[in-house]
């Protein structure tokens, strides 16, 4: 199959806005595509054969012509192009900019999105769980954005004060460590034994395993953050 360019986009879309009434020109004042109709105002489409940050750059200084500011790439097959095409579609409606795609085996195009005004909504459960894990982090102990091994999670930073409490006091019951340690969950990361660091000695009592010491020493900078080890109760 041979190169696309941006030049095979142009016919489809300048039939696409003729159907619609529009008189069409090609490249004027650095505008890729440019089409005018009486009463209403000019519509400005950047063509290019991918979505890219130079593509968005022109669509937004176009705005300072018309708000009838389109992009346009070329519509690919395929599972992850569909999910780049969506993501970037959310992308054009935050900058104000509608988006065309063209399928060229055909030059069938497609408004994904019109250009205007966008207010993002918000969604109350993320705001929640973002304020919720800030609440539960003990210190900040993904300064400059990870570990070597990883973020630190409040999830994490409890498993590994029931950890820490297992590697001082040996195979202790969950009830235990939850009260010693004042991990609510404790009994429930322990069972649930999502980083392999625990195991089930008998009902209620867990031990800590061979990888879960490893787990001790490889995280020994999240535990700098978190509380001190805790004192068991006599």
């Amino acid at each position: 199959m041979s190169r696309v360019r941006e030049t095979d986009l142009y016919p489809p879309v300048k039939a696409f806005l003729k159907a619609q009434g529009y008189e069409v020109k090609g490249e004027v004042a650095n505008a890729d595509v440019v089409g005018c109709r009486e009463g209403d105002d000019p519509v400005i489409v950047e063509l290019k054969t991918g979505f890219s940050l130079s593509l968005l750059q022109q669509g937004v200084a176009r705005q300072a012509v018309t708000d009838a500011v389109y992009v346009c790439v070329p519509r690919n097959s395929g599972r992850a192009a569909y999910r780049a095409l969506a993501e970037n579609i959310k992308l054009c409606r935050r900058l104000g900019l509608g988006v065309l795609t063209v399928r060229l085996t055909d030059g069938l195009v497609e408004v994904h999105c019109d250009p205007g005004p966008y207010r993002p909504r918000k969604v109350a459960r993320r705001k929640s769980r973002l304020l919720r894990e800030f609440a539960r982090r003990q210190g900040d102990p993904n300064d400059g954005g990870a570990t070597r091994h990883g973020l630190v999670t409040s999830y994490r930073q409890d498993a590994l004060r029931c950890a820490t409490y297992l590697a001082e006091y040996g195979a202790s019951r969950g009830a235990a460590v939850k009260r010693d340690t004042g991990v609510a969950a404790a009994t429930r990361i322990m069972a649930d034994d999502h980083y392999g660091w625990f195991t089930r000695i008998e009902r209620g009592v867990f031990a800590l395993t061979d990888q879960g010491r490893r787990g001790l020493a490889d995280w020994v900078d999240a535990l700098e953050e978190a509380d001190q080890p805790a004192t068991r109760s006599k």
